[in-house]
């Protein structure tokens, strides 16, 4: 992997909400959010949705939003919704749950439980491509953080927040900062399953080409230095609407 320079973020100054990031060059096009955009500082949530059922559900502060490209950020004790058994094998289900929580999903059938953000401050970057957004998580014990793309299913906006669907394959730095393939025996699992169909299966090789030339790149916010970056003291812990687990059409 290149070393490269990297440059603080480029801020804008606004009173009462954190620096922000410019609108950094689109991977592939970027994802147009068709509404008005969020104001910076407001509560958004995204989730995760798959054939009208939730399965995530995660409250967020908006830090930037254009309408293109839309920058969040969430941080430990942020209350939200995940599977249970994905949140089973955090807290000593281990591996056996979380294959559990990965056969649920591609099944259709699983229980949500209540999950509480912990240890990292993570800064999410959407719209950067149709397929997949970009992530730093920084722990707030002071070691080292990491980035990760992540795929998923195109945006869609809702009145509070986005949509999309998680396809469980990430390709994330490892501590000396070098880029890897990330739960790819999942993606595997749940196309096997019927989840993602061939077509859909194409466009996510194509966004994996995308994504690694856009990693090795070193292109727009990971040309940054997020590692010092920190939740103004000021802003009150993003909380979850009403509703929040509600879908409509």
């Amino acid at each position: 992997m290149l070393t490269r320079q990297r440059s603080r973020p480029t801020i804008t100054a606004a009173p009462r909400h954190p620096s922000f990031p410019a609108q950094h060059h689109l991977v592939n096009g970027g994802l147009p959010l068709p509404s008005a955009a969020f104001e910076p500082g407001s509560t958004v949530v995204r989730r995760d949705v798959r054939d009208g059922k939730v399965w995530t559900a995660a409250p967020h502060r908006v830090l930037a939003d254009d309408g293109t490209q839309l920058v969040l950020v969430t941080w430990p004790g942020a209350a939200g919704y995940a599977l249970a058994n994905w949140i089973r094998s955090l807290t000593g289900g281990g591996e056996r749950a979380r294959r559990q929580a990965v056969t649920e999903l591609a099944d259709g059938e699983w229980e949500l439980g209540r999950w509480i953000w912990r240890d990292t401050i993570v800064v999410t970057w959407i719209g950067l491509d149709p397929d997949f957004s970009l992530q730093h998580y920084q722990p707030i014990d002071g070691s080292p953080g990491h980035w990760k793309i992540n795929f998923e299913r195109p945006v869609t906006r809702t009145s509070t927040g986005i949509d999309t669907c998680d396809l469980l394959l990430d390709l994330i730095t490892d501590p000396a900062g070098t880029w890897r393939w990330k739960d790819e025996a999942e993606y595997d699992e749940i196309r096997s399953r019927g989840l993602i169909p061939d077509t859909e299966h194409e466009r996510v090789q194509a966004a994996r080409r995308r994504a690694l030339a856009f990693a090795e790149a070193g292109r727009g916010p990971l040309g940054e230095d997020w590692t010092s970056w920190r939740v103004p003291a000021d802003w009150p812990l993003p909380i979850l609407p009403d509703g929040a687990l509600t879908t409509h059409g």
